[in-house]
């Protein structure tokens, strides 16, 4: 079975570990994620947040989850671990009072190692916090020219200009505070760099938080969250999602300039309902799809039948606010738009495939699997390969296994790129099913 696991640097994966554990509700995610994988409302309802405060921690938690193609987070290899160390934290927090002795060389070293991690943390947050403070002080904009704010691949211009002529925030209205800045390298995607930045914006009637991430210095992700009140807004309320949709993207042509989208205006002026449809002109495919007060749009390339959603941009708004924003359209190619294997074709290679498999469950190799029919699952969605930013069609198969195996296990997942029939990613996952 194979296993897809990214190189990362320790530093950036304890950094993500730790700012995890340091909130209530990413330890309880975490704990969530490790008894079963669990769908975005499963965690919405067990939760009891929003949806864009559970998008917020699903992102923080970063590599230590994944989202497999059926819509199922699952802790990652990295998550696996990290839930390891934060039981390790808890047992060692319990010696005190059940005087318990028995503890392994291996967490006592982890617990010496997070201490020296955490005093450390402690003090850069220190001198953070008295850095932000001066901001909040002064009550600027977030465009003000403060060198406190400045990120690593760009100005604060940048990110106080998507607020103002994007998403139409008065920045003027808010005491602004960096939360966090970090920077890496994506060797996944043939090393991209890619800086995420997030901030704090009070004012006396509306508290915001606000993520940001660039790539390559080229804006792709915007995320709010309204903990309380809407926020301060420079122009009227739009009275429909096409007024609010048309606004913030003839706003991010103002301030990104991309050619193609001159395209996705065009395709969007041809929307004359609110409701949920879908529109193609050449190779651009606009899909909305409400729910609601909820709305989501998404632009996307399509050649040949294949829509690669990864080369697209999408926007989601709840009453006409713009609450998150991607785009990817800058920075994905399409390497191949073929297909040499059909559906029907696919389904055969990947329960073949299965006939031969050996994995490791529980501690114990297990081959001999059978699968039963109809496939679960069977999707057509592009897929990066040889860690670039070419997409491919690829097959995702999900098939029934006819027995359950230790820890709940009865599903195996499989990716086959639809131009070359190679099997790249095989996965055994955990299921309701009744069988």
């Amino acid at each position: 079975m194979a296993i897809r696991m990214t190189n990362r640097p320790n530093d950036e994966i304890y950094s993500i570990m730790f700012s995890s554990f340091k909130h209530p509700v990413r330890r309880k995610i975490l704990r969530m994620l490790d008894s079963k994988p669990m769908t975005f409302m499963e965690l919405v309802e067990a939760l009891g947040i929003s949806s864009p405060n559970l998008t917020y921690h699903l992102e923080s938690l970063g590599d230590l989850i994944s989202k497999s193609d059926s819509g199922h987070y699952r802790l990652s290899s990295f998550g696996q671990t990290s839930v390891s160390t934060l039981k390790g934290v808890e047992d060692v927090h319990n010696v005190a009072e059940s005087k318990n002795r028995l503890l392994s060389q291996r967490r006592r070293l982890i617990f010496g190692i997070m201490l020296i991690v955490i005093v450390f943390l402690s003090c850069f947050s220190g001198l953070q916090v008295y850095q932000n403070s001066q901001l909040s002080k002064s009550n600027q904009a977030l465009y003000a020219e403060n060198q406190q704010l400045m990120s690593w691949g760009m100005g604060t211009s940048r990110v106080a200009s998507f607020l103002r002529d994007v998403a139409y925030i008065d920045t003027n209205s808010y005491a602004i505070t960096l939360l966090s800045n970090t920077l890496q390298w994506r060797t996944d995607f043939g090393g991209v760099t890619e800086e995420e930045v997030s901030y704090s914006l009070k004012s006396r009637t509306s508290n915001l938080n606000t993520l940001f991430r660039f790539r390559n210095g080229h804006f792709s992700r915007y995320e709010l969250v309204m903990i309380e009140s809407y926020p301060i807004s420079t122009r009227h309320e739009a009275n429909n999602l096409i007024v609010a949709a048309y606004a913030a993207l003839s706003g991010y042509q103002e301030y990104s300039g991309d050619d193609y989208l001159t395209d996705m205006i065009n395709l969007l002026s041809k929307v004359t309902s609110t409701q949920s449809t879908t529109i193609v002109e050449g190779n651009m495919k606009l899909r909305i799809s409400t729910s609601g007060s909820s709305a989501e749009l998404l632009w996307m390339f399509t050649e040949n039948g294949i829509d690669y959603q990864s080369k697209g941009l999408q926007m989601t708004f709840q009453n006409n606010i713009l609450v998150t924003m991607t785009d990817s359209y800058f920075l994905f190619e399409v390497g191949s738009s073929d297909i040499s294997v059909t559906k029907e074709e696919a389904v055969s290679l990947a329960e073949n495939y299965v006939t031969t498999l050996t994995a490791t469950i529980e501690g114990e190799q297990v081959s001999g699997f059978k699968t039963l029919s109809p496939p679960l699952v069977v999707e057509l969605v592009p897929h990066i390969r040889d860690n670039s930013v070419k997409l491919y069609p690829y097959w995702y198969v999900e098939l029934r296994l006819d027995t359950i195996y230790s820890g709940g296990i009865n599903i195996v997942a499989i990716g086959i790129y639809a131009d070359t029939g190679q099997i790249v990613d095989v996965r055994l996952l955990r299921g309701s099913i009744e069988l």
